[in-house]
């Protein structure tokens, strides 16, 4: 059965929009060519888009043209504002942008692990409030929030787990005080939607992401989607049991399994085992003795052998994602994967090429700590969107 003539506008009108948004402003001849739609209909579509707010007249194409032909057409970025949360143990980071995702404003505010559910769910959704006042926001649209543990795919929860309490309040909270829609996702799963919008992966719609920061995760991006699992725990490769790490993990806790070879604790003890001096800051020890060891190269002792053991390390992880999945590339993310840039990433490969017989391309992550952030964004924008352009209004 043909579509009515109401449903093939509803059509034309999101096809153009998803043009405008992957493209950036364009004009109507521009939107013609993509769309391959008659000229008539791309000027009864952009004609229907401005009336409803979604697009406006953003310059003219070309030094010489002038009139109807020359307008450059783009979605009206004010007409809804976003905010994207980076929840970590130790406190949150956030950002506020328009529809487009054009940052307006940016803040970030230290929560002490101790800090009581109560206080910290309010110094959070304040610092939320208040970025948002500042950047001349009045009413957000959508909210992403990334956060560490799992997600229930029934209730979109955050699941019991050791966080911190605030981490499971917050989102309640922002719902209670804010008429926006509200988002909870996984922090590695964001943060692989970056590499793969944005970063590293942009090529890609089957690949594994590691997580390669503080701690460790994973994110398994199969088929242009990102795979959750019944429980929403797939990925959790912390408590993956790997040799070498004198013990097994739980099911309270990743103590024994792949977290105590990748995680930065154990990065800081392997740097020290080579000669290398750690920083006292467990949050940042991986990323810096990694970023110090690939500069130094093969000019200082211990720097290219501990690259080694830590790449041996993480092709052991990596290893036992390949072996089942076959992703044909794996990203390595997080504030170590980008500190170890190619040369962490080709020894990884190489070593992973010994324990898999599986062909797979290892790459840095391009985006590093930044990721989970962006993605979360990257989320929130989609969210608005699917709201405003399936509605028009």
């Amino acid at each position: 059965m043909p579509a009515s003539p109401s449903t093939a506008r509803a059509i034309n009108d999101r096809l153009a929009l998803d043009f405008l948004q992957r493209e950036g402003p364009l004009t109507a001849g521009q939107l013609k060519v993509l769309t391959g739609l008659s000229r008539p209909t791309v000027a009864d579509l952009v004609e229907r888009l401005q009336e409803s707010g979604l697009i406006r007249i953003v310059g003219e194409a070309g030094a010489r043209r002038r009139g109807p032909n020359a307008r450059v057409y783009g979605i009206a970025a004010d007409r809804a504002h976003l905010a994207a949360l980076d929840v970590r143990t130790q406190g949150v980071s956030l950002v506020v942008a328009d529809l487009v995702g054009t940052t307006l404003a940016e803040a970030s505010l230290p929560i002490a692990r101790s800090m009581p559910t109560g206080p910290a769910v309010e110094r959070a959704a304040a610092l939320l409030e208040r970025t948002a006042r500042d950047a001349g926001v009045t009413r957000l649209h959508s909210v992403a929030v990334g956060v560490p543990g799992l997600i229930d795919p029934g209730t979109g929860e955050l699941r019991e787990s050791g966080l911190p309490g605030w981490h499971r309040s917050l989102v309640a909270a922002l719902q209670e005080r804010l008429p926006a829609r509200i988002v909870l996702e996984n922090e590695t799963n964001l943060a692989a939607v970056a590499e793969q919008r944005s970063g590293a992966a942009r090529d890609r719609d089957t690949f594994a992401f590691l997580w390669l920061g503080h701690g460790v995760g994973a994110a398994l991006f199969l088929d242009g989607r990102i795979r959750k699992g019944a429980s929403g725990g797939a990925g959790e490769i912390g408590f993956l049991p790997v040799p070498g790490t004198g013990g097994l993990p739980s099911a309270s806790g990743c103590d024994g399994g792949f977290h105590s070879l990748a995680g930065s604790a154990a990065i800081g003890a392997l740097a020290v085992e080579h000669g290398l001096t750690a920083p006292a800051d467990p949050e940042t020890v991986a990323s810096a003795v990694v970023a110090e060891a690939v500069a130094a190269g093969t000019g200082r002792a211990g720097a290219g052998a501990f690259l080694d053991a830590l790449a041996h390390r993480i092709a052991l992880g990596a290893a036992a994602v390949t072996s089942i999945l076959d992703p044909g590339c794996v990203i390595l993310g997080g504030e170590v994967g980008l500190a170890g840039g190619g040369e962490l990433a080709s020894r990884v490969e190489a070593r992973l090429a010994d324990l898999n017989p599986l062909p797979t391309e290892v790459r840095p992550g391009a985006l590093g700590g930044r990721a989970i952030l962006h993605g979360a964004l990257l989320t929130a924008r989609d969210r608005a969107q699917e709201d405003l352009f399936a509605s028009g209004v």
